[in-house]
């Protein structure tokens, strides 16, 4: 029952520093409160920066612009419909060759070109009674570097980095100008000079510079304006920066461009000046490729119509040599000719053959005055007309045969004629063969001639046909060409633009910075930066602070946190427990009672009182708990086992250096008789007596380890309810450790601020080998006066008992009681030191 009334007295105990120290809310509260002149003026110095930072900081915009960027490959557009099945399904996106232009309108190029064009390159500012002001279309002049060197800054860039600074000031028609060349932040040239009228020119080391007037912008006097020239690549790279270009959707080709710039009307300046460019510089791309495609079709239409002219006079060479006009025509001609030429001749040869016939028919004796053949087809006409009158002749002297003889006047008078007759035939048939002949061979001739003509048509035609075909596929190259040269001129003069802004750019407001967000921020960073400051502070700390770091770093129960006592509160011996009085320290030392009380069994009556090192303050805890218990009416004796520095007579401010526990443990046998000898009372309450330490011994360890110690201890539990010894810290020396096998109830005192953290390793080892007896813990020295610890209205763990009315408001230090303050040889000849946190 004992045990278990034991283990259930701790475990209230462990519940309720568990309690105290689960909500950290709670703890942050505690923190902002004990700390809130520091995170009051933190967060106004912050506020304070932030106000100045908005007040001082030039704001920055937002611009935006919707761009269509027209597709210009059709078969994109043919398998869009298509492809959206599988968009719809997220395997493939509509990106066709927007996310190029994209790149092409985020491009520094592009950009350089729109700086150039708008020239803000030249940058106006001047000075107001706050910050500097950004002059855009509003500045009295307008300065500009000439072409070339301003060329020549984009390309020395990586060489140097070339500025032009000026101020212009007026004073009353007379312009000052003073300006300076620096490269690389180095100034390499200094000019001024002064002029009356505009437009000036000034020649300079970085240019030709050239003044002129801005239309509608006067000039006030004691108005000084900075200019100042950068490179436009320069510029342009701020701006592609700025820049955002997006797609709006995956199924459109529009881009969302989006600026930030210092002035809005720059800004969006430079988003139409850019779509300006871009189409510009796509519509220079198109043309450049039709510039390209012309020279290429001029240059082989002139070499298409050489060619083509050489073929052309071939093929006429060819004609006029073979007396060709047209290749079919010729070859049925010549075909009707060959056909009608063999009949000619076929028929010529029937004719010689005829006359030969007749020749032969005339030269047989049989036929002499006989009818010659007629109408065979003799085609010449004397020789036919000879015949007749030959036959007629014939007939007629036939006729007269019948009637006469050959000798009759008539008969020969005919034969004669016969005779005649058949020499003139003779000869007429000679003549006529000659004449067949002759035509004979002049129709074979024309025979052979077209006959030849028909045999060489094959050849004709395949050198015909491949002349032909080159005529053919040059003509048809030089017509293509042709109607391709008209085609891309055409296009040159109607070249689209590619890109159309469909709105006109729009002002979207204030992006930076936003008051709203940068007071928050300010706020916000001005109540964290005490947290943060706070907690590294705590988190470098290598010393306790209060009960918090104490339940971090060991399990043992936390009996009492003891404040910094008020020196008002001591009486005698610095004790400030009290009777009949309901102070705050008072009821500290009642709950650190009731505390022991619930972790003591009901045999149980020796508390040990220890420490890591000195300076913790168990003597003083030691002896205020020891009148604690002897306000109940309880007898108690206060033992100082601390024999090596003794402390305790110099609290009550007893000076006896005889009497003590040194000269009982030196006795063989120790009575009753002997301990009350040396026993002395408190002077503070008549049921508490003191057992000092007496002479320091040169022997300690040993002195405490004799069996005496167990004998004294014996006899006080018979004649006292309890004994509570102040003894050695356990962490210097090991006389502790032997006495603790005599005690009931071990209280390791830790001063706050004071005791390291690396002790409780220690304190936990101690604990878990069991070396001293029903461990807890006494948190000292937490000083009320700072409000670090979380005590309000009265001590935060205990309560005020409102009945007192009393209101306890701070305590000074109560003195320290740590080893290294006094000598060995004596004690109680010095004052106590106070305790800091």
């Amino acid at each position: 029952m004992e045990e278990n009334k034991k283990t259930e007295s701790m475990e209230i105990i462990d519940k309720l520093g568990e309690e105290e120290s689960s909500f950290d809310l709670r703890k942050l509260f505690t923190m902002i409160v004990l700390n809130w002149q520091w995170f009051l003026l933190s967060m106004f110095i912050f506020i304070c920066g932030a106000m100045i930072y908005l007040r001082y900081t030039t704001p920055v915009y937002r611009m935006s612009a919707k761009m269509l960027i027209k597709d210009d490959n059709s078969h994109r557009r043919s398998s869009a419909q298509m492809l959206s099945n599988m968009q719809d399904l997220g395997f493939i996106s509509n990106s066709t060759g927007i996310e190029n232009e994209v790149e092409i309108l985020q491009s520094k190029i592009l950009a350089c070109d729109a700086v150039k064009d708008l020239k803000l390159y030249t940058d106006y500012r001047t000075t107001g009674r706050i910050k500097e002001t950004i002059l855009y279309k509003n500045q009295p002049l307008n300065v500009d570097l000439d072409p070339v060197h301003l060329t020549q800054m984009d390309k020395d860039l990586m060489k140097c980095l070339r500025i032009i600074n000026m101020s212009i000031t007026k004073s009353g028609s007379t312009y000052q100008l003073a300006g300076k060349v620096t490269e690389n932040g180095e100034v390499t040239s200094n000019f001024q000079t002064s002029f009356s009228s505009l437009p000036a020119t000034l020649n300079t080391k970085g240019g030709v510079i050239r003044i002129t007037k801005n239309s509608g912008q006067v000039f006030p006097e004691g108005f000084e304006l900075f200019v100042t020239i950068r490179p436009p690549m320069i510029v342009a790279s701020k701006y592609a920066g700025s820049l955002s270009v997006e797609p709006t959707s995956k199924l459109t080709s529009i881009a969302q461009l989006t600026l930030t710039d210092q002035i809005p009307l720059r800004g969006l300046d430079f988003l139409k000046q850019l779509a300006t460019c871009y189409n510009r510089q796509a519509n220079a791309d198109k043309n450049e490729i039709a510039y390209k495609t012309e020279e290429f079709i001029n240059g082989r239409l002139e070499k298409i119509n050489t060619e083509l002219g050489t073929t052309e006079g071939a093929l006429e060479n060819y004609k006029r040599r073979n007396n060709l006009t047209r290749l079919n025509l010729d070859a049925t001609e010549s075909l009707a000719q060959s056909s009608q030429y063999s009949s000619r001749l076929s028929e010529s040869n029937s004719q010689i053959q005829l006359l030969d016939y007749l020749r032969q028919h005339m030269d047989n004796p049989a036929n002499k005055y006989q009818i010659i053949p007629s109408n065979v087809g003799l085609t010449d006409n004397t020789s036919t007309a000879l015949i007749n009158n030959y036959n007629k002749t014939v007939q007629d002297r036939n006729k007269l045969l019948r009637a006469a003889s050959e000798s009759a006047p008539q008969v020969i008078a005919l034969t004669s004629t016969l005779d005649e007759l058949e020499a003139s035939l003779r000869v007429a048939l000679l003549q006529a063969r000659r004449s067949a002949e002759i035509q004979r061979q002049g129709i074979e001739e024309q025979y052979r001639r077209y006959n030849s003509r028909v045999a060489s048509t094959p050849e004709q035609e395949r050198i015909l046909t491949q002349i032909g075909r080159q005529q053919e596929v040059k003509s048809g190259l030089y017509l293509m060409l042709l109607q391709k040269r008209e085609e891309n001129s055409i296009s040159l003069s109607a070249t689209a633009d590619k890109g159309k802004l469909i709105d006109d750019p729009v002002f979207e407001g204030k992006v930076s910075p936003k008051n709203s967000i940068i007071l928050l921020a300010a706020l916000v960073i001005g109540f964290g930066l005490p947290v943060l400051i706070i907690y590294l502070l705590q988190l470098l700390r290598y010393k306790i602070e209060g009960r918090e770091d104490i339940q971090k770093l060991t399990k043992l129960p936390i009996v009492a946190d003891v404040a910094v006592a008020n020196e008002a509160a001591k009486t005698k011996a610095g004790i400030v427990v009290h009777e009949n009085k309901n102070e705050q320290t008072d009821e500290i030392f009642r709950a650190m009672r009731t505390n022991i009380q619930f972790m003591m069994n009901e045999s149980d009556k020796v508390i040990l009182f220890t420490s890591s090192v000195s300076g913790e303050g168990k003597t003083f805890n030691a002896a205020n708990l020891a009148v604690s218990f002897a306000l109940l009416g309880k007898k108690v004796i206060l033992c100082g086992l601390d024999i090596r520095k003794p402390a305790l007579g110099r609290l009550f401010n007893i000076v006896d250096r005889e009497n003590g526990i040194t000269p009982l443990l030196k006795k063989d046998t120790v009575t009753m008789a002997d301990i009350k000898s040396h026993v002395v009372p408190s002077g503070v309450n008549n049921n508490l007596d003191l057992l000092l330490a007496g002479p320091t011994p040169p022997n300690p360890t040993e002195l405490l380890a004799r069996e005496n110690l167990g004998m004294v201890m014996k006899l006080l539990r018979e004649e006292y309810d309890y004994i509570i010894l102040d003894t050695a810290p356990v962490g210097l020396v090991t006389d502790t450790l032997q006495i603790g096998k005599l005690a009931d109830v071990s209280c390791f005192v830790c001063r706050a601020d004071y005791t390291p953290k690396s002790s409780f390793g220690l304190i936990n080892t101690l604990s878990e080998e069991k070396k001293l007896p029903n461990m807890c813990i006494v948190l000292n020295g937490v000083d009320m006066s700072k409000k670090k610890y979380g005590y309000y209205y009265g001590y935060g763990h205990y309560g005020r008992y409102g009945r007192y009315g009393q209101s306890y408001k701070g305590y000074g230090s109560y003195g320290s009681y740590g080893y290294g303050n006094y000598s060995e040889s004596h004690y109680g000849d010095k004052e106590d030191k106070s305790i800091k946190m």
